[in-house]
């Protein structure tokens, strides 16, 4: 009996070894599977703590210089439309259509001085004015009548119908200005005309000052055409400077 009792102890402490090998098995895997899952909360909560980024602002576009437009049958003085015009049939002129006012406008003038037997000179005037604000989506107010300017030389340039087309630069008038002149025939009579378009910061004025001579009086040359439209377009540039003071 004595020597069974040892023996019996020995194979009951054997049997144990694997139970606790097994427990510990169990929980080292316990132990490797909260491991793993730490460093993911970690990671979570250290994204949770970092500051949130905003992304930047677009940058804002400059103001427009220009706020208003003056009244465009008033951009042109009285004594300019006078020597413009003769025997000019309304010397307040007669305003285009606009529904902003503030942004475009527009004035014209004719008039038909009969000179008997030498004939008759007809003569018309028009003034355009258009302004442009500055937009955070389509720029500048400068940048978008520079693009008007640009389109409305071409357009003029390329008027039906025109023949003996000359275009040339007009210093000293606004930011940058273009002169163009042409002749067309018109009702069994040939008109000649001249046309300037300028930029002034963000507003463009275009001026055209066009006549004939009817019944045996000559068209007018084109030199002088073009003399009174510079006159003309700049006091149209100077009253929209005067109307922003």
């Amino acid at each position: 009996m004595h020597r069974s009792a040892p023996r019996l102890t020995r194979i009951l402490a054997c049997a144990a070894v694997p139970v606790m090998l097994v427990a510990a098995g169990c929980s080292s895997d316990d132990s490797g599977s909260d491991a793993s899952a730490s460093p993911s909360a970690s990671a979570a909560g250290g994204a949770s703590a970092a500051p949130a980024t905003s992304a930047a602002p677009a940058p804002s576009v400059a103001p427009a210089k220009f706020a208003k437009l003056p009244d465009a049958c008033k951009s042109i003085t009285a004594k300019t439309v006078e020597d413009l015009v003769p025997e000019v049939k309304k010397k307040a002129g007669t305003p285009g259509k606009s529904s902003d006012l503030n942004d475009r406008g527009n004035c014209s003038w004719n008039g038909l001085e009969d000179k008997g037997v030498k004939g008759s000179d007809y003569r018309w005037l028009d003034v355009s004015l258009l302004r442009f604000d500055s937009d955070q989506t389509l720029g500048t107010g400068e940048k978008r009548a520079q693009d008007k300017y640009v389109s409305k030389v071409a357009e003029v340039k390329a008027t039906e119908g025109a023949t003996d087309v000359v275009t040339s630069s007009v210093p000293g008038v606004g930011n940058e200005a273009r002169a163009i002149s042409y002749s067309m025939k018109k009702t069994g009579e040939t008109f000649r005309y001249g046309v300037i378009a300028v930029r002034t910061e963000n507003v463009v004025v275009t001026v055209s000052y066009n006549g004939t001579g009817y019944a045996g009086a000559k068209a007018p040359a084109a030199g002088e055409l073009m003399e009174g439209t510079v006159k003309a377009v700049k006091d149209a540039v100077a009253a929209v400077a005067a109307a922003n003071k």
